[in-house]
């Protein structure tokens, strides 16, 4: 004879409905929030300002060439890093070897370049055709990092008296 089979216990019967799903709902919500945390927590910014580089008044017939300086803050979120380039400038003629300033009024021009360091012998550039560019890590975006730009207007050009120009594109990657 044989015996009827006890009903199955608690234990042993299938999950269904939200208690089955509770689980899953808990361990989608956990890998949603590291998802969310990670896109939050990689978040990168960058914010630079700069200060002119103005050579002054300039003498033709001096033998001494006109040096001063000028600055590019770059500001990053903590430990970013940055590499900061400048163009060839306005009225470059699209080379580094030498930048020029141009006359505001007529069509006179005075060659200058600008350097990353103060010796100044690394052209500051894009980093290509034997230009440098400058590297830093971000300190967050309230302490900026403090970049001097270095310029010289060499000696004995025949410019004219005026007022002279040029505008340099600064470009921060990240």
């Amino acid at each position: 004879m044989s015996r009827p089979l006890p009903p199955p216990s608690r234990a042993s019967r299938p999950r269904c409905g939200v208690a089955a799903a509770m689980p899953f709902l808990v361990a989608s919500l956990l890998a949603l929030a590291v998802l969310l945390f990670g896109v939050f927590a990689s978040a990168q910014s960058c914010t630079v300002a700069s200060s002119p580089v103005a050579f002054g008044a300039y003498d033709p017939f001096s033998g001494s060439a006109l040096q001063t300086t000028g600055r590019v803050d770059v500001a990053c979120t903590d430990q970013t890093p940055y590499t900061v380039k400048l163009d060839v400038g306005v009225y470059g003629g699209g080379t580094f070897a030498t930048r020029k300033l141009k006359h505001l009024t007529i069509g006179s021009w005075l060659l200058y370049n600008l350097y990353r360091d103060a010796g100044r012998s690394e052209v500051w550039g894009d980093g290509t055709g034997g230009t440098y560019t400058v590297s830093g890590t971000g300190a967050g975006l309230g302490t900026p990092n403090q970049h001097t730009v270095y310029g010289r207007l060499p000696a004995l050009q025949n410019g004219h008296v005026g007022q002279y120009t040029d505008t340099i594109t600064v470009t921060v990657t990240y």
